[in-house]
């Protein structure tokens, strides 16, 4: 591990593998909650589009994808809520949108974007610049304190939107609030994971946490965890094996899955049963 750090490329991704291992299970624990658990993978769709406009424009592709993403995560929220689409359908209508429009915008880009858009895809510790750490820290900092200052609320939400109601709670607005603070992890995330795997990284390590907790908060202080050594695990392994980083993360989250599942079962069985009247 402390040859790994002497390498500036590989201090500056750590420190975005643990903001990346923070923040995405901390979102997706709410994601998860609200069955909407392919809703990342749909954002990523859509801040390939973003990446896309960035290479068309000569501008930073994390900015433009930050943009787009929100942008296209709020239309999606407000389609699946005022209009007769469902949850599904609107995420389908997000994978298509965006992948066309990626796809669209790559093609007029200026020559040579496409080995560089891999990176956006699949991951590439190498490419983690200063500034996209700086980036992402801003964004991870945004994303958690969004969790932290209305966790309670967006818990309520994701349990029962009409209880939420009756509470007099603003349900349109935390609904684009929990659509929006998704979009940002995805972003977050991209670097170093792939805009194609970052869905997997805000779902696992909560699913992950459900096997061994039943508390909404241990549950996502779990997945946090989890996530911290997915994506640490990942990138380390990565760096020795000379391996896609991303890849790399989500099966050392789905190794955790596994093991976690066969734990808890044990836990489960050795728990006392309870007496019933």
């Amino acid at each position: 591990m402390i040859d790994l750090l002497q390498y500036d490329f590989m201090q500056r991704a750590m420190i975005a593998a643990l903001l990346i291992g923070l923040t995405a299970p901390a979102v997706g624990t709410f994601i998860v909650q609200r069955r909407l658990a392919l809703l990342g993978d749909g954002i990523g769709h859509v801040a390939l589009t973003g990446v896309a406009l960035g290479f068309l424009t000569g501008t930073a592709p994390v900015l433009t994808a930050v943009l787009v993403s929100v942008l296209g995560a709020v239309a999606i929220e407000l389609v699946r809520a005022r209009g007769r689409t469902s949850g599904d359908v609107a995420l389908a209508l997000l994978f298509y949108g965006g992948i066309a429009g990626g796809v669209l915008l790559i093609s007029l880009a200026p020559g040579g974007s496409n080995s560089t858009l891999m990176s956006y895809l699949f991951g590439s510790i190498s490419t983690v610049t200063l500034q996209d750490v700086w980036v992402i820290g801003a964004l991870a900092v945004a994303v958690l304190g969004v969790v932290a200052v209305f966790g309670r609320e967006l818990f309520v939400l994701c349990q029962d939107e009409e209880v939420a109601k009756a509470a007099g709670l603003p349900v349109r607005l935390l609904s684009l609030l929990i659509a929006v603070t998704a979009a940002l992890t995805v972003v977050i995330a991209m670097r170093v994971v792939g805009l194609l795997l970052v869905s997997a990284l805000m779902v696992v390590p909560v699913a992950t946490g459900q096997q061994l907790t039943r508390g909404f908060r241990s549950t996502m202080l779990l997945a946090m965890a989890s996530g911290v050594v997915a994506t640490v695990g990942g990138l380390t392994t990565s760096f020795y094996v000379e391996a896609p980083p991303g890849a790399l993360i989500v099966l050392v989250a789905l190794g955790g899955f596994v093991l976690a599942l066969g734990l808890g079962r044990f836990v489960r069985r050795s728990r006392p049963q309870e007496s019933r009247p």
